[in-house]
């Protein structure tokens, strides 16, 4: 317990004092190689920079810098100057001797080198990016506050009278006409927080101490508009904004994007500073135009102003501004100080023409400063346990004004003040609460009254060859009645089966910190086997619109269910589920099972009682969250690990069958730079035991038009069958890396997609025993299942539209080796 406890106070420092290691420091003296006398005064530099220092009166000299270079020159009056190597990131004594000089001095000729002036100050910049980085320290720690505005712009005198906008006139008092499209504050959020960084091993936290948001009352969306969602690090060769990957002006092949000019050198507070302007090389790449000032001693980023290029592939963005400003809090630390950024959105493009109707969009702006830094001073490694990034310490006097008007950076403007009385204002008119419920049934598929809310409308109608018209009602509690639990149900009919299906749930939190949720539900219904959950539900009009073969492999399916769900980290989440399940086949499908020879004998109905254990985790991931569910958002360079397992229990509730299961899948994004990005998905999985086809894998397939990343989308319903597999899928999207290049297509903004998706499989012919598989069903045992494909997204900035080439398979009944699939996909 001693010799433990030794080791936790010994093993932070020594991991402390590698960390600052990065420091090189040379010292030693200088002599004069004939006398040995010491020499005073001696001009000593790191080659190829200004950082340096002199000999003192016995010769003695010492450097202690992050900016080292591999040699260092030294120079004095009469005598022969010297370069000695330099060993960076290292402690040495080099003591040197120089020989006098008795050489006359010759003519120096200036020549011209031709190279651009701004290269020169780039390579420094580039050089010293590891050492001007703030994580090339130990640790820091300091003080951040954020707040972030959207104002509703474009407000002309004549959107202000639309009688649209008469119950709440009073909100255009507050119009700001200083920007150059008169805007009006909508929203506003702020929050307070304090940020801790260490090196090794490297952990970042964020304990938010405060957050004030007008009109949204969510935890998450706090966390979310905290600092380390929001920060941008010039520092990194490319910069993902909006999901997309933008090159940073001082990225290490930045030449290869930008144009740089050196146009001036002046003082940016006391610091002197070279400025570089800089622009892209090519129209429409994800590059920025603007200005860098750089500190002429250390090559570091003093400020820099940016703005999105004119013309970047970018939709609705119609402007982005980001100015940045860093100071050196301590020797030879830079940091960043304050950071402003302004983006301007419109869905539908303004012209500009006066002629034209102005089109509304909105203006988002964040404010963030920096202060009270504490440099290398890492905290205890307990402080640092747990995987939460951000934590919710709120200070309870942070819910009262006193304490923002204490502790905010920098005092909100009167405009910005009258932000939060305002929007708690619209809130109380009867007439915005129906524009707000309109918007957010559209978006939800639900329209909320009271304590229940009706819907998805877009399951009311819908039509299948096995029930003909299907008529459906069906809706949930809302977050008036309660936010702990929520009940939903539903009731369908069809014309032509002439039957009634139902089904209802409930879920609800046994605690939401740490998040613990139940669920619990029964339904009787159809169901199409061998769907993607990323399809359109059976139930959706638009699934019965875009349909291209028959919808009659359909499943009368009764299921009882019941799991509870632990997150235990944030992104690390179990759930055990037991499902009870009795299946019977509809329209084509059959169950038939060959009895005392050759006689077929019909199967009516499966019985399964199964057990389940679902795990997943994604290492610092972060999501909103509504009342009950969550989205994940942002890049996360980690991949996202699911495992299922599942045992069904024979006898159980009289189930048919004992078996166990196990599927495993890996989804990562990876970010390419200027070459787009990727997703690839690898998963595998198994079945012990012998089973009726219903109860293996069936590959998921498409017979819609409507394009689905998840399925094959060129593979029929119930085509292969597999009781072992591995599937593969990889999709590039090249973001107009080629269609960029050609002007015709530059100004379409459309942008490339290449898909691939292979499966291998095998399926044991004992499961015939249980259930014979009917025609056009097939195992995977001549080989891998393939296809690719070619697409153009962006089309009209919202439509994606795939070719895709079935590769292997096609002699099968109904296949075709080509097919053009499409998909509404909105993104920026």
């Amino acid at each position: 317990m001693i010799f433990r406890r030794v080791l936790q106070g010994i093993v932070p420092v020594l991991l402390t004092l590698a960390s600052v290691g990065q420091n090189t420091v040379v010292s030693g003296k200088i002599t004069d190689a004939k006398t040995g006398e010491p020499l005073p005064f001696v001009n000593i530099i790191f080659q190829d920079s200004r950082i340096g220092t002199t000999s003192d009166m016995d010769g003695k000299y010492r450097l202690e810098t992050y900016y080292a270079t591999d040699s260092l020159i030294l120079s004095f009056v009469g005598y022969m100057p010297r370069s000695i190597a330099v060993k960076k990131e290292r402690t040495q004594v080099l003591d040197v001797k120089l020989e006098p000089s008795s050489t006359s001095l010759a003519e120096v000729v200036i020549k011209p080198s031709g190279e651009n002036p701004a290269f020169a100050v780039l390579r420094r910049v580039i050089r010293n990016k590891p050492v001007n980085n703030r994580e090339k320290l130990a640790a820091y720690q300091y003080e951040a506050y954020n707040k972030i505005e959207f104002d509703l712009n474009n407000i002309t005198e004549e959107f202000t009278k639309k009688k649209l906008f008469k119950p709440f006139a009073f909100i255009f008092d507050n119009i700001d006409s200083t920007d150059a499209k008169p805007s009006l504050p909508i929203f506003m959020t702020e929050s307070l927080s304090d940020i801790y960084y260490r090196q090794q091993p490297r952990t970042q936290r964020e304990h938010i101490k405060g957050t004030k948001v007008s009109g949204i009352e969510n935890e998450s969306i706090g966390q979310f508009m905290g600092d380390m969602y929001q920060n941008v690090n010039i520092y990194e060769n490319f910069l993902v904004i909006f999901g997309k990957n933008f090159v940073s002006p001082i990225a290490d092949g930045g030449k290869g994007f930008y144009d740089y000019y050196l146009t001036d050198s002046l003082f940016v507070g006391k610091y002197w500073c070279y400025r570089l302007d800089f622009k892209p090389k090519r129209v429409q790449e994800l590059a920025f135009t603007g200005t860098l000032w750089i500190n002429d001693t250390t090559y570091a980023v003093r400020r820099i102003e940016a703005g999105i290029a004119q013309g970047a592939n970018l939709n609705f963005v119609q402007g982005f501004w980001v100015k940045q400003e860093y100071d050196q809090v301590e020797r030879e630390v830079w940091m960043l100080v304050r950071d402003e950024l302004v983006v301007d959105i419109n869905i539908i493009k303004d012209t500009g023409k006066p002629n034209k109707t102005a089109v509304q969009g909105f203006y988002g702006r964040r404010t963030a400063t920096y202060k009270d830094f504490v440099i290398n001073e890492p905290k205890p490694a307990e402080f640092y346990a747990g995987a939460d990034q951000v934590v919710m310490k709120i200070d309870p006097l942070s819910l009262g004004a006193d304490y923002w008007d204490t502790h905010r950076h920098v005092q909100l403007t009167k405009k910005e003040n009258t932000i939060y009385h305002m929007v708690d204002t619209m809130k109380t008119i009867p007439r915005f609460r129906t524009y707000v419920d309109i918007v957010s049934t559209i978006i939800s598929g639900y329209y909320e009254h009271g304590d229940f809310e009706y819907g998805p409308y877009f399951t009311t109608f819908s039509f299948n060859q096995v029930e003909g018209a299907r008529f459906r009602l069906g809706g949930r509690t809302s977050n008036q009645f309660s936010k702990w639990v929520e009940f939903d149900g539903y009731a369908a009919y069809g014309t032509l089966d002439e039957r009634f299906k139902f089904g209802f749930a409930t879920r609800g939190f046994i605690s939401k910190e740490p998040r613990l949720l139940y669920r619990l539900g029964y339904k009787h219904d159809i169901e199409q086997l061998g769907q993607s959950v990323n399809a359109f539900r059976n139930d959706n009009i638009l699934g019965s619109i875009f349909r291209v073969n028959p919808n009659n492999k359909l499943t009368d399916v009764e299921q009882w269910r019941a799991s509870l769900e632990r997150e235990w980290i944030t992104g690390f989440t179990n759930e055990v589920m037991v499902r009870y399940r009795t299946l019977q086949p509809l329209g084509s499908l059959r169950y038939e099972k060959l009895s005392d020879g050759l006689i077929i004998q019909n199967v009516n109905s499966i019985r399964t009682a199964e057990i389940s254990l679902n795990t997943r985790f994604l290492y610092h991931e972060t999501f909103v969250s509504g009342e009950f569910d969550r989205l994940s958002v942002g890049f996360n360079k980690y991949p996202t690990l699911e495992l299922h397992l599942a045992y069904g229990a024979p006898g159980l509730l009289n189930s048919d069958y004992e078996y166990t299961k196990v599927v495993g899948r890996i989804y990562k994004r990876w970010q390419l730079g200027p070459l787009g990005w990727t997703r690839t998905t690898l998963e595998g999985g198994k079945i012990w035991g012998t089973l009726p086809y219903p109860l293996l894998t069936i590959h998921s397939g498409n017979e819609t038009l409507y394009l689905d990343d998840v399925s094959f989308n060129t593979m029929r319903f119930f085509e292969f069958i597999s009781d072992r597999y591995i599937q593969f899928t990889a999709e590039h999207h090249f973001e107009g890396a080629f269609f960029n290049r050609i002007p015709l297509l530059r100004r379409l903004k459309w942008r490339e997609v290449a898909v691939f998706k292979g499966v291998a499989g095998d399926l044991d012919y004992k499961h015939f025993n249980e259930l014979l598989l009917l025609p056009n069903m097939y195992s995977l045992d001549r080989g891998p299942y393939m296809e690719a494909s070619a697409g153009i997204e962006n089309i009209f900035k919202v439509l994606r539209t795939d070719i895709i080439w079935r590769l292997r398979y096609n002699d099968h009944p109904g296949t075709s080796p080509f097919a053009i699939r499409a998909k509404i996909y909105i993104n920026f």
